[in-house]
C-alpha cells in the first residue's frame, strides 16, 4: 500500500514541475491507492491476515456445514429416490430416464456458481441466499405432489437443483475469506455436513415413505430444510469488502493458465464417473438379490464413510497439499468403481460402499482447494464458479450415460468400466495440474 501512495505522490510532484507523464499510469495509480485506502478503512486489517480461527470464523464453518447438509446432503440422497421411483411412481420409465432427474440436481448444484460466484465477489450474497432457502423448502414440499415424469424433472430436478446451487456456491467462497492455513480443515468440516445429510436423509426418507407415504414424506423433509437453513441465513457473512475486478461472470484470462485449464478438465471428467456408484449401488444390490430393506442403507453407508474421508482430507490437505492427497484417493475410488459390479453379497456391497464413500468424499471435500491456491482472494468466487459450472456438465451427463450403458448391456459391469476409467483419467489430469503449477516432480500443492 505504501508503494502505491509513494508512486501517486511522485506523479503529483512530476505534474507540478511541468514534466511529461503517462496519464493512464497516473489514473491507475490513483485507483490503486484508493482501493487500498478503502480496503483498510473498511476491513480494518491487512487482506493477508486471515482469522484462521476464533468464534466468528468457526461460526462460518457451522453455517456452511448446515448449508451443505441441506444442499449436497439432499442431492447425495438421490439414490433412495432413484430406487423408489423405479419401483413405484415412475416404474414405466427407464432407469436412464429417471437418472436424469438426479443428474439435473447434481449439475445444478454446481452450475449456478458461475453467477453466484461473481455476485459474491461484488458483494451480493444475503438476499439470493435467503430466496434460495425459501425455494428449496417450497420445492421439497411440492415434489410430494408430483405424479408425472416431467413434473419431477421440473420440480425436483430443475427448481430444487437451482436452489441448492445458489446456496452451495457462495458457501465455498465464504470459507476462502475466513481461512487460509486451516482452509483444508474448514472445508473438510463443511463437507461433513453433506455426509451427515446424505446419511440421515435416505434413512428418514425410507422410513417415512412406509409410515406416512410420499407426499407427507416430502413435506416433512421441507420442514426439516426450513429449520436447518435458518441458521446459515443468520450466521454467514463475507469478511472482505467487495472489490470491482474487470470482466463479467467469466474470467477468460484464467484459461491462459495451463494449470487452471488442466484442473478444469479434470473436474469435468471426474464428475462423468464419480456419482455412478452412489446413484446405482442401491438398485444394483437389489438386482443382485440383496433384500431391499437392507440395500437402501447402502447410500447412507457410503455417505457416512465419505464423512470420514472429508474430515481426514481436510487435515491431510493442509499438511501435504490438496492434489497430493486427492489424486491417489481418487484412484482408490476408481478401483472400487471397477470392483462394484462384481459384488454379490451384503458384505461385498458394504465394503464397496465404505471404501468408495471414503475415497470419493476426499475428492468432493477438497476439489476446490487447488483453485484457492491458483486464484487471487478477490477472484475466488468467479474462479470457483467457473470450475463448478464445468464440473456440472460431467455431473449432468455421467449418471444418464451409466444408465444408458446399463440398459443396453443388461448389467453393471460395463457401467463400472466406463465410470472407473473416467475417474482414472481425472486423477491423471490432477497430477498434470500439479506438475504444471509447481514445475517440479514433488512439492506441496
Amino acid at each position: 500500500m505504501s508503494i502505491s501512495f509513494s508512486r501517486t505522490a511522485s506523479l503529483e510532484t512530476v505534474r507540478e514541475l511541468g514534466l511529461p507523464i503517462d496519464e493512464k499510469k497516473d489514473k491507475d495509480s490513483r485507483n490503486e491507492a484508493n482501493i487500498d485506502r478503502n480496503t483498510v478503512g473498511t476491513a480494518g486489517e491487512n487482506l493477508d491476515d486471515f482469522p484462521d480461527g476464533g468464534l466468528r470464523a468457526w461460526s462460518m464453518v457451522l453455517g456452511t456445514f448446515l448449508s451443505a447438509f441441506a444442499t449436497f446432503g439432499f442431492v447425495n440422497s438421490w439414490g433412495v429416490f432413484q430406487s423408489y421411483y423405479e419401483q413405484t411412481i415412475l416404474k414405466d420409465s427407464s432407469p436412464s430416464d429417471i437418472a436424469w432427474i438426479g443428474s439435473v440436481q447434481y449439475a445444478l448444484i454446481f452450475l449456478p456458481g458461475l453467477i453466484t460466484g461473481r455476485m459474491f465477489d461484488i458483494g451480493i450474497f444475503k438476499i439470493p441466499f435467503a430466496v434460495a432457502s425459501l425455494v428449496l423448502v417450497a420445492t421439497s414440499m411440492l415434489t410430494g405432489q408430483c405424479t408425472e415424469y416431467w413434473q419431477f424433472i421440473l420440480c425436483q430436478g430443475v427448481a430444487l437443483g437451482l436452489a441448492c446451487g445458489t446456496l452451495f456456491g457462495p458457501s465455498m467462497g465464504i470459507i476462502g475469506h475466513w481461512f487460509k492455513k486451516k482452509r483444508g480443515l474448514a472445508l473438510g468440516i463443511n463437507a461433513c455436513g453433506s455426509s451427515l445429510g446424505g446419511t440421515l436423509i435416505p434413512i428418514a426418507t425410507r422410513r417415512l415413505l412406509v409410515e406416512v407415504g410420499f407426499p407427507w414424506t416430502m413435506r416433512i423433509l421441507g420442514f426439516l430444510m426450513l429449520f436447518v437453513l435458518a441458521f446459515p441465513n443468520l450466521l454467514l457473512a463475507r469478511r472482505l469488502p467487495p472489490k470491482r475486478i474487470s470482466g463479467g461472470m467469466l474470467n477468460w484470462a484464467a484459461f491462459k493458465s495451463a494449470p487452471y485449464s488442466a484442473y478444469c478438465a479434470s473436474s469435468l471428467v471426474a464428475f462423468l464417473g464419480l456419482y455412478t456408484v452412489l446413484t446405482y449401488i442401491d438398485i444394483s444390490a437389489s438386482a443382485a438379490g440383496i433384500d431391499e430393506d437392507f440395500s437402501f442403507y447402502l447410500v447412507s453407508i457410503a455417505n457416512a464413510a465419505s464423512g470420514f474421508g472429508r474430515l481426514s482430507s481436510g487435515i491431510a490437505c493442509d499438511k501435504i497439499g490438496g492434489i497430493n492427497f486427492m489424486a491417489p484417493m481418487t484412484l482408490v475410488a476408481a478401483a472400487l468403481t471397477y470392483a462394484w459390479p462384481f459384488a454379490t453379497t451384503k458384505a461385498d456391497f458394504v465394503v464397496v460402499a465404505i471404501i468408495y464413500g471414503f475415497a470419493s468424499g476426499v475428492y468432493v471435500s477438497c476439489f476446490l482447494m487447488p483453485i484457492y491456491e491458483m486464484s487471487d482472494v478477490h477472484d475466488i468466487g468467479r474462479r470457483t464458479g467457473m470450475i463448478m459450472s464445468i464440473g456440472a456438465i460431467g455431473a449432468l451427463l455421467g449418471p444418464p450415460i451409466s444408465g444408458a450403458i446399463n440398459t443396453n448391456t443388461g448389467g453393471y459391469t460395463a457401467v463400472g468400466y466406463y465410470a472407473g476409467s473416467m475417474i482414472v483419467v481425472a486423477s491423471a489430469l490432477m497430477v498434470l495440474t500439479r506438475q504444471l503449477f509447481l514445475k517440479k516432480l514433488w512439492g506441496k500443492f
